[in-house]
């Protein structure tokens, strides 16, 4: 066993390096996965990827094999989950993805957010969510069919740990797509993801196609899977293969800036408490992505 000579093909350098295919990337993650590697392996594997970059057949094996180790939460009802990562965070503007969570469940959704931190210096979602009272699951059997909010160490310790593996050599690796690609939930799922760079938005497209994977793609807000309340960016559906632009990105100068709150998670609950109790306008990005979102559930 090992991965040294995964890593002798994938770590030859940008020009030299050998893409792995699906079989191979899915038998790589899945050692590290399973704690069968050294560190020292697991840290040339961080760092080869992230000077080679992943294909979509290489995130394709790694979904394989992070799919196949997940402890997923169990399907409740015959109808989709929605589900929404949140690993960013916020650090200029709200995290506003708890609303956009809440909004669908106020229409019936089911909706699995999943998460930890990997940013010391943003307030996570997971904190707004605690000031509003939502408090994440400690096991996977407390999932509902409303709203079930887990942290990734409780679906997978051996995917936060190598995601955990950032905070010793200050660099990404494929596990920071990894999380923002996988269903975590059994049966059939609408994964709401997003992108902070460009480059970022044509890799997960190509993955999302070759997956055959149900995801809502957009420019997310500060890295979270939620449309900027200021602007309404791109918004792409992807189903069977295939991929649909169902909102353009708003052009032009803003015509006015939404009133919004402090980062901090007590003032942005708040405010999330007065949209959802309708004391406040939920801003037009957010209730268009709303709609799309529903609209796409019909189709699953």
């Amino acid at each position: 066993m090992g991965i040294g000579h995964y890593i002798k093909e994938i770590g030859r350098g940008k020009d030299g390096a050998r893409a792995l295919s699906r079989l191979q990337a899915a038998d790589l993650l899945g050692q590290i996965l399973d704690d069968s590697v050294s560190d020292l392996e697991v840290g040339a594997f961080c760092l080869a990827m992230r000077v080679k970059g992943e294909t979509p057949e290489e995130m394709a094996g790694f979904l394989d094999a992070v799919h196949a180790r997940l402890n997923a939460l169990p399907q409740l009802g015959s109808h989709a989950a929605v589900v929404i990562p949140c690993y960013n965070g916020a650090r200029k503007l709200p995290a506003l993805a708890p609303l956009l969570a809440l909004l669908l469940c106020q229409h019936g959704v089911r909706v699995c957010v999943h998460g930890t931190s990997t940013e010391n210096s943003r307030i996570t979602s997971f904190e707004v969510f605690e000031a509003l009272g939502h408090i994440a699951l400690s096991n996977i059997d407390q999932a509902n069919a409303g709203l079930s909010i887990v942290a990734t160490e409780v679906l997978s310790p051996a995917l936060k740990k190598l995601l955990d593996v950032r905070r010793v050599v200050n660099l990404r690796n494929p596990a920071h797509s990894l999380v923002k690609l996988m269903n975590p939930c059994q049966g059939s799922a609408l994964i709401v993801s997003s992108y902070t760079h460009p480059e970022y938005a044509l890799s997960m497209a190509q993955t999302f196609k070759l997956t055959q994977a149900s995801a809502f793609l957009l420019r997310g807000t500060e890295g979270e899977p939620v449309a900027d309340a200021r602007r309404t960016p791109q918004m792409d559906f992807f189903h069977g293969g295939s991929t649909q632009t169902v909102q353009a990105a708003q052009a032009g100068a803003l015509q006015s800036i939404p009133d919004l709150p402090e980062t901090n998670a007590a003032d942005t609950a708040a405010y999330i408490e007065d949209v959802l109790k309708q004391k406040r306008e939920v801003p037009a990005p957010i209730a268009l992505q709303v709609q799309h979102i529903l609209q796409a559930l019909k189709s699953l």
